[in-house]
């Protein structure tokens, strides 16, 4: 598969989109004090390197195949480690790396979805469209976090 430019930059773009997140779930699951969200961030760190690995190999001229998975955040049920009641500083920190990388959620979701319509290859254009909604499911799992720790 031969790319054309504007294809290449919106590829690049993305993967410095994924590795933004890499480097934020990384950092913030050594700054979390709760042990299930340092377990979250380190999941959805090791999901955000896959998407830049898909990423490179479309660079690399070959489209992966995709799991079309868009499970993950309807069976994540995290476990509540402060009570829905307290306002400790831990919980305040914690809230706010979680409410942070929703943020960052939403954004690159948004890059996959007006990127996609700039390709025409129908197996890249499946690719990117799996990738958005597991960017979906990602903010539904710090969401659920949240509610789950009466921070929402």
């Amino acid at each position: 598969m031969i790319l054309q430019e504007k294809e290449k930059t919106a590829i690049k773009d993305l993967q410095t989109q994924e590795q933004t997140c890499i480097k934020k779930y990384g950092k913030y699951s050594q700054e979390a004090k709760d042990p299930v969200l340092k377990n979250l961030f380190s999941t959805l760190q090791k999901k955000e390197q896959q998407h830049y690995n898909s990423l490179q190999q479309v660079l690399d001229g070959e489209v992966p195949s995709c799991d079309c998975n868009d499970s993950d955040g309807a069976k994540y049920e995290p476990k509540a480690t402060y009570d829905t009641m307290s306002d400790s500083e831990d919980k305040k920190a914690d809230n706010f790396l979680v409410t942070d990388c929703i943020a960052t959620e939403k954004l690159v979701s948004s890059e996959y979805n007006m990127d996609v319509f700039i390709f025409a290859n129908a197996a890249l254009r499946k690719l990117l469209a799996d990738i958005q909604i597991e960017e979906q499911n990602h903010a539904l799992m710090l969401h659920k976090y949240k509610t789950a720790n009466g921070m929402a």
